[in-house]
């Protein structure tokens, strides 16, 4: 009889654990897709706009571009991490309703 307890005790975190994974993977991916973001948005709207806005149709020289475009991308990086808040401020108050907190 005490193995059988041994058992089930050992079986519940197993049973739980593969519970939290969904969540798990679910936080991953969300911060993977905001690192991505991170990266990728600020730099590519830098050269996008330098080269194409404010080169090219506004006809600024090289150097004010550069002021302007770093400007730019200073505002993707702060409208990228207040979404990140948003996001994971949303996931963790749903996980709290349902019951999920660790």
């Amino acid at each position: 009889m005490e193995r059988s307890d041994k058992t089930a005790l050992n079986a519940a975190p197993a049973a739980d654990f593969r519970g939290n994974d969904g969540s798990l993977l679910s936080v991953l991916r969300t911060l993977l897709f905001f690192t991505f973001l991170m990266i990728t948005l600020p730099i590519g709207l830098y050269f996008g706009t330098k080269s194409y806005v404010f080169e090219a149709a506004l006809g600024m020289s090289n150097r004010d571009s550069y002021f302007y475009a770093a400007i730019v991308a200073v505002v993707a990086v702060h409208i990228v991490l207040a979404l990140f808040v948003y996001v994971a401020w949303n996931e963790g108050s749903r996980q709290w309703r349902d019951g999920k907190q660790d």
